[in-house]
């Protein structure tokens, strides 16, 4: 009787245990697919609304800075007598209304403007630049939260073969062909399980609300993750590629580019504020009362030209032509420095790619389906006591870890391609069965 259903365990046994996958379950509307997620964080993230916000205000500058300063308008009296403070008693008494305006050097006024339009375009590309590193950041917890859960599911499984395992140690026990040891270390088994399946649901809660603060969701908010998703992972070929594409389409690169034009622009605007910049105005008197022959007072109009004077060019107009130099020279070093950046995080995602890739597939093809079968061979020969159960436990954790491991490795891939799309500068990244890349791109307003 017991002989009979110990093999029809090892059946069971061996069929959970090369289970590598949960079942999917029926379609779940609340299921939060990785695409919803970026959609969600690219419409809701307060951080990068604070970032477009301030574009919006830098690209109000342009034309502020292109426009004359406003007039003047001024209204005097002139001359009033203090014995009588009647206007009419002198000739020299003037009540005028004067307008003037102040008029910079020729092309002072179009280098303003084009400084702050480069600022204002590099603003631009900066909200680009966050938009790529939420999309990152959003994938990379969304893929890290969908590990957990596949661990978890591992862990569950593992837990419900183990009890198994106590069971056939225990009737092996009751019918004198086991040890009592074998049943106390499956039940130890079992409790590592436990901790680790605490471990893993204070890590799921740890990355729940930290992609719930990018969608701007609460922070307790529950959220599932889809239980299936495409495991293809294809290989990337020509680096070389991937670096032109980084250095034509990074938008940090472009907001380096439009700073340097910027820096420039207030570089020319410094060499011209050595020419003066004028003034021009024009008053009108009118006088009141008559001339002593009876004629009316003739009115009075006053014009007026003024500039400026560089008399101290040594302590202020140099200085000023020195710094935004440097300046200029800062922001070519910044570019260097941010196509330096660009290039390193492309080789490194790139590289982390391949390896994560390798792996997974090494797992999924080779380890996985081996330690399985070595799982349930052990088993059976376990049952006729040719197998400790010692060595039996070791088989069947080193499954688990080879599991886990998969996940891991998997996880870490579609992190990884996260981060080679945010380092040539795209949202996406597609690949053809050649290994060549189709990209999708990402909006920069």
């Amino acid at each position: 009787m017991i002989r009979m259903k110990i093999p029809s365990l090892t059946i069971a046994l061996f069929l959970a245990a090369t289970v590598s996958q949960t079942q999917a379950g029926q379609v779940n509307n609340d299921v939060l697919e990785i695409e919803m997620a970026v959609t969600q964080a690219l419409e809701n993230n307060p951080g990068l609304a604070s970032m477009v916000a301030r574009a919006r205000a830098l690209a109000a500058i342009p034309p502020q800075a292109g426009s004359l300063p406003d007039p003047r308008l001024s209204l005097n009296m002139m001359n009033i007598p203090l014995d009588t403070f009647d206007l009419k008693q002198e000739g020299m008494t003037q009540i005028q209304v004067g307008f003037s305006q102040i008029l910079p050097f020729p092309g002072k006024l179009s280098l303003r403007e084009s400084a702050a339009k480069y600022e204002s375009a590099a603003a631009q590309w900066d909200v680009a630049e966050m938009r790529l590193k939420l999309v990152r950041d959003v994938k990379t917890v969304w893929w890290n939260l969908f590990f957990i859960d596949r661990a978890i599911d591992i862990v569950e499984r593992n837990d419900k073969l183990l009890h198994q395992f106590v069971a056939v140690a225990q009737t092996k026990y009751k019918v004198g062909k086991g040890l009592q040891q074998d049943v106390l270390l499956a039940q130890l088994e079992l409790s590592k399980l436990r901790d680790r399946s605490i471990t893993l649901q204070g890590m799921r809660r740890s990355q729940m609300a930290r992609l719930n603060t990018l969608l701007d969701y609460p922070s307790n908010k529950d959220i599932k993750l889809p239980s299936k998703v495409s495991e293809s992972l294809k290989e990337i070929n020509n680096e070389a590629a991937l670096l032109v594409l980084a250095e034509k389409n990074r938008p940090i690169l472009s907001a380096r580019r439009n700073k340097i034009d910027a820096a420039r622009a207030r570089l020319k605007f410094a060499q011209k504020s050595y020419s003066p910049d004028f003034m021009l105005g024009a008053n009108y008197g009118y006088r009141g009362g008559q001339n002593m022959d009876g004629t009316t007072r003739a009115d009075f109009l006053s014009i007026k030209i003024s500039m400026n004077l560089p008399l101290y060019a040594g302590s202020r107009q140099d200085k000023t032509v020195d710094q935004r130099s440097r300046q200029v020279v800062q922001t070519r070093y910044q570019l260097d420095d941010a196509q330096g950046m660009v290039s390193a995080q492309v080789s490194k995602a790139l590289a982390n790619y391949q390896q994560y890739r390798d792996k997974s597939q090494l797992f999924k093809q080779g380890i996985i389906p081996q330690a399985g079968q070595t799982v349930a061979s052990m088993l059976a020969a376990y049952q006729v006591n040719k197998v400790d159960f010692l060595n039996l436990i070791r088989a069947q954790i080193t499954l688990f870890n080879y599991e886990t491991g998969y996940w891991k490795s998997f996880s870490q891939a579609k992190q990884a391609l996260a981060g080679l799309a945010t380092a040539i500068g795209r949202r996406d990244i597609d690949i053809n069965e050649s290994g060549n890349i189709q990209m999708n791109e990402i909006e920069v307003n």
